[in-house]
């Protein structure tokens, strides 16, 4: 259900939300990291104090130390320099009652001195939050209020008793934190140790972390709305016009596309917009070729019907042999007509299917206009006594970038043409050369009756009206086959008359390798 409802969004807003679930997931993951970072900082600084707790319980105990007041003194001024990089340590008898305590103390080494008979106990009235007091592994006290002796109370008489206890106090400026841990000897219990230290660097590591967090969340969802608005502003909407195009071609639409803008920009779309826009007017070209093409058969067939039509209902009434003879042939040579017709017309259409699946190469037209030349002398030598002579300019080969079989279809076709054109026993010559501006040059001469259209360009048209005799033969359509496949291969197409004898000359020039 919202894969499918995932389906359906627009891609801007799959963006915003494939976006909003990675951004909700990082942040998850980022208040468990800052959840983990203060038990994980205060569990190192527990630690370090563990340890100063468990080297002075191994001096006391070493030193024979008992927990009175002048003991502890003499002990605290002995190790002075284990404890000067903290704030604070405290020592308390098995009675709760203060007997040592660095803070009345002057521990530098250059010039210390003792208080301790006038040290009273100070207590801590400063607020604890509950989820900031921790055990070894981070326990936590409920007391909103606390002094030492409290603490020592509560540690005494809890469950506790015996492991280390480590608590945290947060003041407006300073964050303390305090391990507490009783000293035992031959399982008695001689007193309790109280390490208290400020802390700040935990709390400001946490405060930078948490700022760092919230400044790259705000600078991300900056980011995403920036990119969301470039992704919509030129992309989404040129993919919506460009969508909008498809639809209005569709529909026969003749208003704006929309694509025009598209096309001026030099990037993935505008070459999209172009190929798009190439794309549909050679298929518009193509559906208007169709249908004129269509039109032109229709036509072309109408003509040849008319007159079966007119021969046969002649015939039926007719009794002379030779008026039957007459419209008999009549009958046939229209009826070649229609068949060449639409033979020709589905050849057409099978050559276009096959135009778009072959792939040009190089190649050398020699041979291929050879075996053509070859196959039609071994037909019409002895049908029609027309001899086809092949010539060359004497080089060895002449390189083009084309189709092998359609250029077999252009100068047969052209053959066709000329022969169709041509006397029994006159010659027709196939001449290849080498031109100037890189130029293959092909030329088909005949010497049949020549053209008698001034603009000659006209025979290439479909079904060109300018017929021989024997026109049942053709359909009209080979020299329109014929321009069709040179301009395939960029290459250009004339016709004219023979100047040094009567006849047709057709030239053809392709673009040499």
């Amino acid at each position: 259900m919202f894969s499918k409802y995932l389906k359906t969004l627009s891609i801007l807003k799959k963006f915003l939300f494939i976006n909003f679930v990675i951004f909700t997931i990082i942040g998850l993951f980022t208040l468990i990291y800052l959840t983990n970072i203060e038990p994980s900082l205060l569990k190192k600084k527990s630690e370090d104090h563990i340890n100063i707790i468990n080297n002075t319980t191994d001096n006391i105990k070493r030193l024979n130390i008992k927990f009175q007041e002048n003991d502890i003194r003499k002990f605290l001024f002995s190790t002075r320099f284990i404890f000067q990089n903290l704030d604070r340590v405290i020592f308390f008898d098995n009675k709760l009652e203060l007997i040592g305590d660095t803070d009345t103390l002057d521990l530098d080494p250059r010039s210390f001195s003792t208080r301790l008979d006038k040290i009273e106990f100070e207590s801590l009235s400063e607020e604890v939050n509950e989820d900031e007091n921790k055990e070894n592994n981070s326990s936590q006290n409920n007391e909103t209020k606390a002094s030492f002796k409290d603490l020592l109370e509560r540690y005494n008489n809890s469950d506790n008793y015996g492991n280390y206890y480590t608590f945290t106090e947060d003041n407006l400026n300073q964050f303390k934190v305090t391990t507490v841990k009783n000293v035992k000897s031959d399982e008695n219990n001689l007193g309790f140790i109280v390490i208290s230290e400020n802390a700040n660097e935990i709390k400001t590591a946490i405060d930078e972390r948490r700022a760092f967090v919230i400044r790259t969340a705000i600078s991300v969802g900056f980011v995403i709305l920036i990119f969301s608005f470039v992704l919509s502003r030129y992309f989404i909407k040129p993919i919506q016009n460009l969508v909008g195009y498809t639809i209005r071609v569709k529909e026969k639409n003749p208003g704006k596309t929309g694509i025009e803008n598209l096309k001026n920009r030099n990037d993935e779309l505008g070459l999209l917009s172009n190929s798009m826009e190439d794309m549909t007017n050679e298929l518009q070209k193509r559906i208007s070729h169709a249908e004129n093409f269509s039109t032109d058969l229709v036509h072309e067939i109408r003509n040849p019907l008319a007159s079966l039509k007119s021969a046969s209902e002649i015939l039926k009434d007719t009794k002379d042999i030779n008026q039957r003879t007459k419209l008999l042939d009549i009958l046939t040579h229209d009826v070649q007509r229609i068949e060449r017709l639409i033979t020709d017309y589905s050849q057409m259409l099978k050559d276009e299917v096959a135009l778009s699946k072959e792939q040009m190469k190089k190649l050398d037209i020699q041979p291929i206009i050879q075996s053509v030349v070859d196959d039609y002398n071994n037909i019409y030598k002895f049908k029609k006594n027309i001899s086809i002579n092949y010539q060359n300019d004497g080089k060895s080969e002449y390189l083009i970038n084309g189709i092998e079989n359609r250029i077999e279809q252009i100068v047969a076709n052209l053959l066709d043409n000329s022969i169709s054109f041509s006397e029994d026993g006159s010659e027709v010559i196939v001449n290849v050369s080498n031109g100037l501006e890189k130029k293959v040059i092909i030329k088909i001469l005949d010497e049949g009756q020549g053209f008698k259209e001034k603009d000659t360009s006209k025979i290439f048209n479909r079904f060109y009206s300018n017929r021989p005799e024997n026109f049942g033969e053709h359909s009209g359509l080979g020299l329109n086959i014929v321009k069709n496949l040179v301009d395939l291969h960029d290459g250009k197409i004339e016709a004219s008359n023979r100047l040094d004898k009567q006849g047709a000359s057709i030239e053809i020039q392709f673009p040499s390798l």
